[in-house]
Parts: C-alpha cells; structure tokens; sequence
C-alpha cells in the first residue's frame, strides 16, 4: 500500500493544531485510520516530521548473478526439463536449495521460456483465424438455441 501523501499528513496536523476536533473526529473527516491519525501525531512529536518512513526494502534475491547465468545455461541445455528438474540441477552444480515458485518466477524474470519451438506453431495453428471463426459461430449459434456453452 502507498503511503500517504505529504499534503494529506500536514492537513491533518493543521487540522489538529487549530484544534479543529478530536483524533476521531479528523481521522472520520479526512477519510484515515485513527490509528493512522495517534500514529502521525506520534512521530511529529518525536521526530518534528510529518513525512513517511522510507520503504523498508525487501527479501534480498537467494541468487546471485552468476547463478543466474547457471540457471539461463541450464534452461538452453534442457528446455524441457521441469521446474522442479531445474531445482535439483542447479542445486547439483551450485550447491543452492530453491524451490519451483522460486525457479518459476527466476525463469520469468529471466524471459526464459521452456517450451519447444514445435509446441509454440501448433498454438499458433491452433489459434488461427479459421479456428477462431469456427468457436465464435458455435458460440452464437448457443446462444441463439438458448444454451451458453461456456459456463
């Protein structure tokens, strides 16, 4: 979630300042928490600011460039292979435990695909304009008759 704005903050500070009701009152008439409101007064009081804390960061990435690379080089090798095949590969060669919603997401952050060349031209003979023609008539014709064929 974002924080605040700046202005916002300082409104409610104002607010606060000319007495212009209680905690309760300014959090219901601005539209914020009251917690946000006791919090906000909080950190003025403290700290004489009422702008937002920094972002905390985040969970640092469990590898590194060069396990990156590890993981492009073995996805070329085997683009067949599983995510979870991928796991244990890179696990064997660089001694690093992750899991497959890690791996998913590293091959996704990568672009990498793991599909043959063969599978992507049968989707796209697949999904062809003749084909899509040929679903969007039987789905007329349903409704047409009164039965959805896609629920």
């Amino acid at each position: 979630m974002k924080p605040y704005s700046c202005d916002l903050r300082q409104k409610v500070m104002n607010a606060h300042n000319n007495k212009e009701g209680s905690q309760r009152q300014l959090a219901k008439r601005f539209s914020v928490s009251l917690s946000f409101v006791q919090s906000l007064l909080r950190r003025y009081r403290s700290n004489g600011t009422v702008e937002a804390k920094p972002h905390g960061g985040g969970q640092k990435s469990k590898l590194n460039n060069e396990q990156l690379t590890m993981v492009e080089l073995l996805v070329e090798s085997d683009n067949d292979a599983t995510l979870v095949e991928l796991c244990e590969r890179l696990e064997q060669k660089t001694q690093v435990k992750i899991s497959r919603s890690t791996m998913g997401r590293v091959t996704q952050k990568l672009n990498l695909t793991r599909k043959k060349n063969i599978a992507r031209k049968r989707k796209i003979y697949r999904t062809s304009t003749k084909t899509k023609s040929r679903v969007l008539d039987n789905h007329w014709l349903g409704k047409l008759r009164g039965l959805d064929i896609y629920r």
